[in-house]
């Protein structure tokens, strides 16, 4: 299902979803300029692995990728698609977090989902690139933020359209995750890091909202 708009409207101009879309753009512009060996090189120095991982913790190293990882793509459908998502939900979960909140809730759980793919396949020196956890975790936030919105919501295989609660689309879309790390192997996508972001994003939404209500009822007279 491919959804193509949100009835939420945006108050303000979501300025980080817009910088982070732009920032993604740029460096896939710039990964476009390299020849194949120097993007595999450009790969073994910003691309994660669990492998190199656990071996910079070995070494007491900081290991940069787990946060330049996410701002990389294998390719040009692997990008449209994760900027597309991000663009749909970022501004409505920007909205609510503020600026500064949202791009630090961006990067954790983009952490989150990274470190349970990490988990998942502790000995693999496969290239981890991408925000799509990142990305889960905004979708996750949606859920518990605005899931009385609609979706409109494109079905390629019948093909029709429909205008569906944010709800129904966002739970499909994550049981449809489980279902592909359970039963899926290989396929070089990272099912379990999708699925840890997008629960961390609804599990932090959750405790902020409870937070303000409890702060709301405590200065109410």
């Amino acid at each position: 299902m491919i959804p193509l708009r949100d009835s939420q409207p945006s108050r303000k101009v979501p300025v980080v979803t817009i910088l982070l879309i732009a920032l993604n753009l740029l460096i896939f512009l710039y990964q476009s300029t390299l020849t194949e060996w120097e993007l595999v090189l450009f790969f073994h120095r910003f691309a994660f692995t669990p492998s190199g991982f656990f071996a910079s913790i070995s070494n007491r190293q900081i290991y940069w990728p787990i946060l330049t990882s996410m701002f990389l793509h294998g390719g040009l459908e692997h990008l449209i698609g994760n900027m597309w998502i991000l663009w749909l939900f970022g501004d409505n979960v920007e909205d609510h977090l503020h600026p500064i909140q949202y791009l630090l809730f961006y990067i954790g759980t983009g952490f989150v989902a990274i470190m349970a793919h990490t988990l998942s396949m502790p000995h693999s020196d496969v290239f981890t690139v991408g925000a799509s956890g990142a990305i889960a975790g905004v979708m996750g936030a949606y859920l518990i933020l605005y899931p009385k919105a609609r979706v409109l919501t494109l079905v390629p295989f019948m093909p029709f359209f429909m205008n569906i609660p944010a709800f129904i689309y966002l739970i499909i879309w994550v049981v449809l995750q489980i279902f592909s790390g359970l039963f899926q192997s290989g396929g070089g996508i990272a099912w379990w890091a999708h699925v840890a972001g997008f629960l961390a994003g609804m599990l932090i939404c959750i405790r902020g909202r409870k937070r303000r209500r409890d702060e709301t009822t405590t200065r109410t007279p």
